[in-house]
């Protein structure tokens, strides 16, 4: 299922989609985003797309601090050391 699909290239009339309710609300469904009308344009969109796509994204810090990795000891280097800048021409040597 992608997210919010360009919806197809038919329009539905408002009277067709009275009549053919369920048509629409299945296609919206397989197919993607279906348009209603012509001059006031109305999208049905299936309602796990909808969600996927307005669902609040969890803050970066908070993922950040949930997604560290755990139980590694990785070795610190001594605040007394003078590590040179990565970005420097000598860093390389």
């Amino acid at each position: 299922m992608s997210v919010l699909r360009p919806a197809s290239t038919r329009v539905w009339t408002v009277a067709e989609a009275k009549a053919r309710l369920s048509e629409i609300l299945r296609r919206s469904e397989d197919e993607g985003p279906q348009r209603i009308g012509a001059r006031k344009s109305f999208v049905v969109v299936a309602a796990a797309e909808w969600d996927a796509a307005t669902k609040p994204r969890e803050a970066l810090g908070r993922w950040l601090v949930q997604h560290t990795p755990r139980g590694l000891n990785l070795p610190m280097p001594e605040r007394s050391s003078r590590r040179g800048s990565p970005l420097s021409e000598d860093a390389g040597e």
